[in-house]
């Protein structure tokens, strides 16, 4: 489908303004209030309504008021929201393809998910836009890393490990067994007692969470290899971005990259932050060899490719990975 994306996406941009006086964007984020992705989330309302003389006001709901991602996007599509700041795990539930930036071991690092993601960001907007959502920012959110209950340096010291995986991503579930571990679904609300009780093991996401959830102290081994990145997208109701006088969007998209430039500064230093302020409470990192992973890694882009991103997509991105790396050779 995204193939044809493009074609709707220029008709939808194209549409002039359909209301006059102010427009008021309800925004949802999970983002805890008073965080600093709050903080700039408010920022790009104030850049919005100064850029504007007035015309846009963004009001931002922080700490996950609006509900979980899922919750955000079912309000966003009954217009109860009209924009949203989610990671690209939650733009799953609106675009499969968004899964893409965190399929095992793609990209080796985050100069090469950037890079991909800038080869890809063309297709992955327009899809989004098919589905009446326009794109402002891009940002970055860190590396996973598995955080377990013991050093696991090796596939072999995974296999048979209890990984939490959020209920409703069965198919991710079914790709880490390929790997060999043993996928545990629950709600995220469930996932510090099943720590706690040994239901689950490891817990695979980027350092802030890590932090902020407290699950580091009953999982205080870190292994030291980032095996997927997670990236996160502003978006718009593409209805109500159509409201904005035509002249004002590209201002508008310009303060909102300006933003994400400063958030993908401050998201890279808390997470620094974050690993410093755990390894002074007992996270210990664990080494380990990336060449010994990437083959039981790979191994789940079998359900990867064509049921959690769609083949073609799956291929694209692989392509742009191959580009970016030939380009910097």
């Amino acid at each position: 489908m995204h193939r044809l994306a493009p074609l709707l996406a220029v008709a939808l941009l194209a549409a002039p303004a359909r209301a006059e006086g102010p427009v008021t964007l309800k925004l949802a984020t999970l983002a805890p209030t008073g965080s600093a992705w709050h903080e700039l989330l408010r920022e790009l309302g104030q850049r919005w309504e100064a850029a504007s003389g007035g015309q846009v006001r963004l009001k931002v709901y922080a700490g996950g008021t609006q509900g979980n991602e899922g919750e955000v996007i079912r309000k966003m599509g009954i217009n109860q929201l009209q924009a949203a700041a989610l990671s690209n795990m939650g733009l799953h539930d609106l675009v499969s393809e968004a899964s893409a930036l965190t399929i095992p071991v793609m990209f080796r690092d985050e100069a090469e998910l950037v890079c991909g993601l800038e080869r890809l960001r063309p297709a992955l907007e327009a899809v989004i836009l098919a589905r009446g959502y326009v794109v402002v920012q891009w940002s970055r959110i860190g590396a996973v890393q598995f955080y377990c209950d013991a050093p696991r340096p090796t596939p072999a010291s995974m296999q048979g490990v209890k990984v939490f995986v959020p209920q409703g991503d069965a198919a991710v579930a079914e790709a880490l067994r390929l790997a060999g571990l043993r996928p545990v679904m629950l709600a995220a609300t469930d996932l510090v007692p099943a720590l706690q009780t040994g239901m689950v093991e490891c817990v695979n996401n980027v350092a802030l969470y890590a932090l902020t959830t407290r699950t580091f102290v009953q999982a205080p081994y870190v292994t030291d290899l980032p095996w997927g990145f997670m990236a996160g997208a502003t978006l718009v109701r593409a209805d109500a971005w159509q409201r904005i006088p035509a002249e004002l969007r590209p201002r508008l998209l310009a303060e909102a990259r300006a933003v994400a430039v400063k958030v993908d500064v401050e998201v890279r230093r808390l997470n620094q932050e974050a690993v410093a302020a755990m390894q002074k409470q007992g996270l210990k990192l664990v080494p380990a060899d990336p060449e010994v992973w990437r083959p039981a890694m790979e191994r789940t882009w079998e359900i990867f490719r064509g049921q959690v991103v769609p083949a073609p997509f799956f291929d694209e991105v692989k392509a742009a990975r191959d580009a970016c790396r030939a380009g910097r050779r």
